[in-house]
Parts: structure tokens; C-alpha cells; sequence
């Protein structure tokens, strides 16, 4: 059993955990493990392996990277790493931890000429259309009709 499972303050809870959503899976080698692991992004992501600098440009979708026995979770978590928010659930496919770049305002700036305004307009009443925004779509009709 567990030695995590025998703490008072816990047991309740990881119990739950693994059984609803606790699994193991068994791969045939360590390129398979990774691709999978890549596949499921994972909030934390342990490489407990030989060589763990290997692996580490065959994961893209992981919130942390963990590298080695000496790397372990806990550590990243508290006195390692950056403090973060990890993405749960698969949205590290996604979504990164949260960071610096999340207190950055960006603000988007859209000049076009009249030129592609109206040959684009088109497209963008399709696509209006294809929403039933019909009201974007007008817009977009009525100015695709102005010459350039």
C-alpha cells in the first residue's frame, strides 16, 4: 500500500482519487511511455528514467517537466521551481503554467487598405454567415460593395 494512503489528514481523499481516477499503464518501451504521456498531458510529468534529458524534446504538452529521481514533483511544487498554476485535465495540449507572460496586455492592431477590405469582406460575411451573425455578415456584405 501506499505510504501516502497511511497519513491521517489524507487517507479519504487519495483513496477517492485512485480509485476513480488512479490507473497504470504498461508500455513496451520508453518511446512509447513518452509519446502517450505527451498524448495525455499531464499537469505534472515525472521522467524517472535513465537518461531523462533525452525525452525532453519529445514533450510538448506537459505543464511541468520533472527530470530524474532527484527532480521529484514536490520540489518543482515548492522550492525548485517557479511558483505556478499547472493546467489540469489535459490543457496542457493547450495552456501553459501560469506565468509572467499572463500579466502581459496585449492589444491587437488590424490597418487594411480599402483594397483588401473589399476583396476580404467576402470571406469574413461567409464566415459571419456561417456563425448566424447575421449582422456581421451585412456589415461585411455592405462594405465588400465599395469600390477600392
Amino acid at each position: 500500500m501506499l505510504q501516502q494512503v497511511k497519513l491521517p489528514n489524507r487517507s479519504e481523499i487519495i483513496l477517492a482519487s485512485l480509485e476513480a481516477q488512479g490507473g497504470i499503464v504498461i508500455t513496451p518501451d520508453v518511446e512509447t511511455a513518452v509519446r502517450l504521456a505527451d498524448e495525455f498531458a499531464p499537469e505534472h510529468l515525472c521522467l524517472s528514467v535513465r537518461e531523462p534529458e533525452r525525452w525532453v524534446e519529445q514533450i510538448h504538452h506537459a505543464g511541468g517537466l520533472f527530470l530524474g529521481e532527484h527532480s521529484f514533483e514536490v520540489l518543482g511544487d515548492y522550492v525548485a521551481g517557479p511558483s505556478h498554476i499547472m493546467p489540469t485535465g489535459g490543457t496542457a495540449r493547450f495552456s501553459s503554467p501560469v506565468n509572467v507572460l499572463d500579466f502581459v496586455k496585449v492589444v491587437n492592431v488590424i490597418a487594411l487598405d480599402a483594397a483588401t477590405a473589399v476583396r476580404i469582406s467576402p470571406m469574413a460575411a461567409r464566415i459571419a454567415q456561417a456563425e448566424s451573425l447575421d449582422a456581421h455578415a451585412a456589415a461585411a456584405q455592405a462594405r465588400s460593395n465599395h469600390s477600392a
